[in-house]
């Protein structure tokens, strides 16, 4: 049954109401189709723009969680669950970390990544229940991500969360969320009405994306995973990314590919251990001592190693 107010909630949302700029999109050529959704894209980065103080507020609440041994927790339903599953699970191999410190929750599991289960995001305890199944503790922070800003999986989570003393923060693309009332941090940018009425996966879901994006990468740069704006975390386990490390190692230190390869092999495929041994000419054992010491950060083990 339709609940009683839902047809006047969302004709107050702006992601709901029709584009004026796109009413004719179903008569006009196919480029002018593919345009029309272009120009609306383009809104995107200009929302995120003008709430770059609220996400580096966020950043800050992150790396101060990740410095507590917090895990970031991204939480949402439908396109907004599987935009925050995805920046989770990116997250390990760009920086090495360890499987558990970036996760991504979605209403209704892992099977509604592949297949919509769209009456869970309906169930406030839902969201609930899935923080529980991971231990929530007070050093986590907890991302709500709701495109309409009413979900209520999302809301229920974002209660438990602050009844157990971790961060909170709704990422929503209308200007009124509700789930902006139940978070400590709100980031809000308003993309507009989408190109197609409603379909939040288009412009709210490509604002969010880059949203995550942001505070993912900020955080990790905040906590020494970059050198210059090198992946330097990156850990060489495949061909691809052993390839990469190589070329990294070769672009910091100089070394040729062969003396690269060869270092690299030495560091376990760890490529910031071995960048600081190519500098500094440490064997692996002096070289992690010094990363260490300087909590991870390779430009302070640099530093220090020239002391």
């Amino acid at each position: 049954m339709i609940k009683k107010n839902l047809i006047s909630e969302l004709a107050s949302l702006i992601s709901e109401n029709q584009n004026p700029d796109t009413l004719n999109i179903d008569q006009v050529s196919t480029e002018e189709v593919v345009k029309q959704i272009n120009q609306q894209d383009h809104k995107v980065a200009e929302a995120i723009e003008k709430i770059i103080p609220e996400i580096s507020q966020t950043v800050d609440v992150i790396v101060n969680a990740f410095n507590e041994g917090g895990r970031l927790i991204y939480l949402g339903a439908g396109t907004s669950g599987r935009i925050g599953i995805l920046d989770a699970v990116e997250c390990i191999p760009t920086f090495g970390i360890e499987h558990g410190m970036v996760i991504g929750i979605m209403a209704g599991g892992e099977s509604a990544m592949y297949q919509a289960k769209e009456g869970i995001e309906d169930q406030f305890d839902e969201g609930e229940k899935d923080l529980l199944s991971i231990d929530l503790k007070r050093e986590d922070v907890v991302v709500g991500i709701a495109a309409s800003g009413r979900t209520p999986y999302v809301i229920g989570a974002l209660d438990y969360a602050k009844q157990v003393g971790a961060k909170t923060v709704a990422l929503s693309c209308n200007p009124k969320a509700e789930i902006a009332a139940h978070a400590e941090i709100a980031l809000l940018p308003i993309v507009g009405p989408e190109a197609l009425t409603g379909s939040t996966r288009m412009k709210s879901g490509t604002a969010q994306k880059m949203v995550l994006n942001i505070l993912s990468t900020a955080s990790m740069i905040r906590i020494g995973k970059s050198y210059h704006n090198l992946m330097v975390d990156v850990k060489a386990t495949n061909e691809k990314l052993h390839a990469r490390g190589t070329r990294m190692l070769m672009q910091v230190t100089g070394l040729n590919e062969q003396e690269a390869r060869d270092t690299l092999k030495k560091a376990g495929g760890l490529v910031k251990l071995a960048i600081l041994m190519g500098l500094t000419g440490k064997n692996s054992e002096e070289a992690t001592r010094l990363l260490d010491n300087a909590g991870g950060f390779l430009r302070n083990a640099i530093e220090n190693a020239k002391k």
